[in-house]
């Protein structure tokens, strides 16, 4: 019983209170593998959040649009700056937040300025 609490003695007041190259070498597998998440799974997907982002931002009248629940549909009007009035059938219009729109798949052209002046 003597000895095991000298040898506890001993240990604890060796190492206090200091930083080694020991404690790196514990921490570097820990260190590594948060590398290793922030570039395959932490970073691709804030590009992802980023695009949809944009997406959602320049959505605008006219735009044919995939919603999260798996409605098609046709952008309407846009009611205000988180919100569609999206079209799905004839005469039938749902309002969504603009988060709702999962995919743009058909952009309208953009209204030209000035209109162009023919050349007769």
């Amino acid at each position: 019983m003597f000895v095991s609490e000298a040898f506890a003695q001993a240990a604890g007041g060796a190492g206090a209170g200091g930083f080694s190259m020991d404690t790196l070498q514990q921490f570097m597998p820990l260190i590594l593998i948060f590398v290793v998440f922030y570039f395959l799974m932490i970073r691709p997907q804030q590009k992802k959040m980023k695009a949809h982002r944009e997406m959602v931002g320049a959505l605008r009248r006219g735009d044919r649009v995939m919603l999260q629940s798996g409605i098609f549909g046709q952008v309407a009007k846009v009611v205000g700056d988180n919100e569609l009035a999206v079209e799905i059938a004839d005469k039938v219009q749902i309002r969504v937040t603009r988060n709702a729109v999962a995919e743009v798949l058909e952009k309208t052209q953009p209204v030209a300025d000035e209109p162009e002046a023919k050349s007769e």
